[in-house]
C-alpha cells in the first residue's frame, strides 16, 4: 500500500499540472453558463419557464455527460499511458519501488477521481445557478435527484474510461486512440438506437440511465441489470488493460 500511495499521489501531482484539467474546468462553466442563458433567454423572451432550480442540473447533465465529460476522459487516459509511452517517462515511472498492478492501479483510479471531480464541479455549478436564478422552486427532493443523478453517471463513463485505457495499452499512438474512442462512442450510441433491446450492452447509451433512478416508477430489476452488466464490462476491461500494460516491453 505504501507503494502504491506513492504512485497515486504521483500520478495525481502529473494530472494537476496539465493543461486539459484548466481546459476541462473552462469548458464546464461555459456548459453551465450557456444552459442557463439559454433557459433565460426563452423564459424572458417567450415568456416559458423551462425548468426549475433542481431541474436545470439535470439537463446541463444530459449534454455534459455525452459531450465534455467522456472527452476529457478520453485525454486523460490518454495521456496517462500513451502520453507516457512516447515520452518515455513511463521507465521513469516503472523504476520506482512499486509493482506495474500499482502503477496501473493508481493511473486507473486518477482516472476515477478525474471523473468524480468534474461530475462534482459542475452539480455544484449548476445548482448554484439553479437556486440563483429559479429560487421559489428548489425542493429538498429535487437536490436528492440532482444528487443521485450526478452520482449514478459516475458508473458508465468510468467504464468507458477504461475501456479507453484498454485502448491505449493495444495502440501506442496517442491519436489512433483518440479518433477510435470517437468511432466506438459514436458506434455505440448508434448501436444503442438501433438495437434498442440490446442498448444496455453498449455503455454509452448508458450515460443516461440516471433517469432510471429518478423516475416516478423506479424498475429495480432494470437498474440491478445494468449494474451487473456494467460491473462485468468493467472488471474484464480492467483485467484486459492490465494485462497489456504488464506485457509491454518498456
Amino acid at each position: 500500500m505504501a507503494g502504491f500511495k506513492a504512485a497515486f499521489i504521483n500520478e495525481t501531482v502529473k494530472l494537476l499540472k496539465k493543461k486539459k484539467m484548466i481546459a476541462a474546468a473552462t469548458l464546464s462553466i461555459l456548459a453551465v453558463v450557456i444552459g442557463q442563458v439559454a433557459v433565460t433567454a426563452i423564459k424572458h423572451g417567450l415568456g416559458l419557464r423551462v425548468v426549475g432550480s433542481t431541474e436545470f442540473p439535470l439537463v446541463v447533465l444530459s449534454m455534459f455527460s455525452y459531450t465534455i465529460l467522456p472527452l476529457f476522459a478520453t485525454f486523460v487516459a490518454i495521456d496517462m499511458f500513451n502520453g507516457e509511452f512516447s515520452s518515455n517517462t513511463m521507465k521513469i515511472t516503472l523504476t520506482r519501488p512499486v509493482s506495474r498492478f500499482g502503477v496501473f492501479s493508481a493511473k486507473v483510479l486518477n482516472l476515477a477521481v478525474f471523473i468524480a471531480v468534474n461530475l462534482l464541479f459542475v452539480m455544484i455549478l449548476s445548482l448554484l445557478a439553479g437556486f440563483i436564478f429559479n429560487p421559489s422552486s428548489a425542493s429538498l427532493t429535487g437536490i436528492v435527484r440532482v444528487v443521485l443523478s450526478y452520482v449514478t453517471t459516475f458508473f458508465p463513463v468510468f467504464v468507458f474510461g477504461l475501456l479507453v485505457v484498454l485502448l491505449s495499452n493495444i495502440l501506442r499512438g496517442g491519436l489512433a486512440v483518440f479518433f477510435l474512442s470517437i468511432i466506438i462512442f459514436i458506434g455505440f450510441n448508434f448501436l444503442g438506437i438501433v438495437f434498442s433491446n440490446f442498448s444496455s450492452f453498449f455503455i454509452t447509451s448508458m450515460f443516461d440511465w440516471y433517469t432510471l433512478w429518478i423516475s416516478e416508477t423506479v424498475n429495480g430489476f432494470k437498474i440491478f441489470r445494468q449494474i451487473l452488466i456494467m460491473s462485468g464490462c468493467g472488471i474484464m476491461l480492467f483485467t484486459a488493460g492490465y494485462y497489456l500494460f504488464d506485457r509491454k516491453d518498456i
